[in-house]
């Protein structure tokens, strides 16, 4: 079962039990995953998804919030839930506010087919409603990518309209949704770890909540180990490579006869670092007679270097 349908079996059986966020959530699934309709003076609303768990979840908001009793049918991979009942498509039509007090069409409202399933400001103007809402659209058009491989939460609208309106609820807790277009589609999605887990609570999935905040953590830690592995394999490969410069300077003035005719400090961090080629600046301070610090050390040994350099250390030998 992908990640996406575990966040949708634990919606599905989130209780809510006030009307007003049953209509909310109602509403948030038929804009996000239907199709209504008002053709010759008949009205019709279907709505119809590849998740059960959400056409079921349909069903009963149907029974709960309005007394409408429909049922989900299959047709291959698609469960639909048809209201052609007039008696209860007019019923949900007042509930949504599709319709208004006196029965007439909401304003704006064509005789075709178009956006009248956007939530009706009115059922979002709740905290607890928005909540249900947003749980409704993702039911019905939402998908959330493994967190093992990426952090991604997404809900797809028919329209820019509908997009606007999912925005706006994720807006209302915080969350910055941005919205992409995607063929026909406007994809309202997040993209950050910890906003994706703030949806999830905010939706009622605490299970999947606590599932992606364990790999979340997880992550971290191994980005923390990642860092200070190369941190430390940086620092490593610097101070060898620094080592082995100063023993190739040093070498040259030994070979050159320079090195004894150096002053005695600059002749004894010289004859230490070639006996312990590996080991740091300060245990080379530490060895010193008496002890020297990190920058004594760093002095000594950059001016062996200089006296290297000044003495032709480095420089390409031009004679054949």
């Amino acid at each position: 079962m992908s990640f996406s349908s575990e966040v949708k079996k634990e919606l599905f059986a989130v209780e809510v039990k006030p009307r007003h966020c049953q209509l909310a959530e109602l509403a948030a699934m038929l804009s996000g995953s239907g199709e209504v309709s008002v053709k010759n003076g008949r009205m019709q609303a279907a709505f119809f998804t590849e998740n059960e768990q959400a056409a079921l979840r349909y069903v009963r908001l149907l029974r709960q919030a309005g007394g409408i009793f429909a049922e989900a049918a299959q047709a291959g991979s698609t469960y639909r839930v048809d209201l052609t009942d007039q008696a209860d498509v007019k019923k949900l039509f007042l509930l949504l506010k599709v319709l208004d007090s006196s029965g007439s069409l909401r304003k704006g409202m064509e005789d075709s087919h178009n956006d009248v399933t956007l939530a009706d400001g009115l059922l979002l103007q709740k905290s607890c409603c928005k909540r249900a809402f947003l749980r409704g659209a993702f039911l019905a058009a939402g998908s959330i990518s493994n967190p093992k491989k990426s952090y991604h939460f997404e809900i797809v609208c028919c329209g820019q309209a509908r997009a606007e309106q999912v925005r706006e609820q994720l807006g209302c807790f915080g969350l910055d949704a941005r919205i992409v277009t995607r063929k026909k589609h406007e994809v309202v999605y997040l993209k950050e770890g910890s906003q994706i887990v703030d949806a999830l609570n905010i939706m009622g999935a605490h299970s999947a909540l606590m599932n992606l905040e364990n790999v979340r953590i997880i992550k971290e830690m191994r980005n923390d180990i990642n860092r200070i592995v190369n941190c430390e394999t940086a620092n490593i490969n610097k101070t060898v490579h620094a080592a082995y410069r100063q023993q190739e300077a040093i070498r040259y003035l030994q070979k050159q006869g320079i090195l004894k005719s150096l002053p005695k400090q600059l002749q004894e961090i010289a004859a230490l670092r070639m006996e312990y080629p590996q080991a740091a600046i300060r245990e080379l301070g530490a060895y010193c007679d008496p002890p020297v610090g990190k920058s004594g050390v760093n002095h000594r040994l950059r001016r062996l270097e200089e006296t290297a350099q000044k003495a032709g250390y480095g420089k390409k030998d031009d004679e054949s």
